[in-house]
């Protein structure tokens, strides 16, 4: 069972993350930050791994640390549950609509970190959240889950829509990049790391 959990404890956050990557997208989610609660829930949802995270963080600073520190404790936890990534799909895409936008995300779980984020109209505000920390977070999760991922939005107007989409189709991608699909190691090396 791909089960665990893990903490970080810095002088501007407290994390603690628990996640099932064989779920049923089952989630209890408290950063403190509205709008992030809820893309969140949604990447539970919609990848269908559980996710228990509860974030204390200097909000009284702004959101930043606490965005960006989630996105380091989910990727080293998703690193940590992946193992030797034995049987993954390992590659995967998900292009998902929202309304007017759409975006695609492609993720390779090869044991190296590269992210390309490609939302030039994702900055602003969105309620009293940064949009610009969607793309902080994505980079974290990135560089401490040793995954690829490139992330796209293809066209888009509402800067909700947009956050929303780029969150469904990270979560879809991962979801099928981590799938059990076969008994082996999906590399010509015979190892991802």
């Amino acid at each position: 069972m791909r089960t665990g959990q893990k903490e970080r404890r810095t002088k501007e956050t407290q994390i603690s993350v628990k996640m099932n990557l064989d779920g049923t997208g089952k989630y209890s989610v408290n950063t403190g930050i509205g709008f992030f609660d809820h893309m969140l829930e949604l990447f539970s949802s919609h990848s269908g791994m559980d996710l228990e995270l509860t974030v204390k963080g200097d909000l009284n600073v702004d959101a930043h640390h606490s965005v960006e520190d989630t996105g380091i404790v989910i990727g080293k936890l998703l690193h940590e549950l992946l193992g030797d990534k034995n049987g993954i799909a390992r590659y995967a895409t998900s292009y998902i609509p929202m309304d007017e936008t759409l975006a695609r995300t492609v993720i390779d779980v090869s044991g190296r970190p590269c992210f390309v984020f490609s939302c030039d109209g994702l900055k602003g505000k969105i309620g009293e959240f940064d949009a610009e920390l969607v793309e902080e977070f994505f980079r974290a999760v990135s560089s401490y889950g040793m995954l690829t991922i490139h992330t796209e939005v293809l066209y888009g107007n509402n800067l909700h829509h947009i956050a929303e989409a780029v969150f469904k189709s990270f979560a879809h991608a991962l979801h099928d990049a981590v799938a059990i699909v076969g008994n082996s190691v999906p590399s010509s090396k015979g190892v991802l790391e």
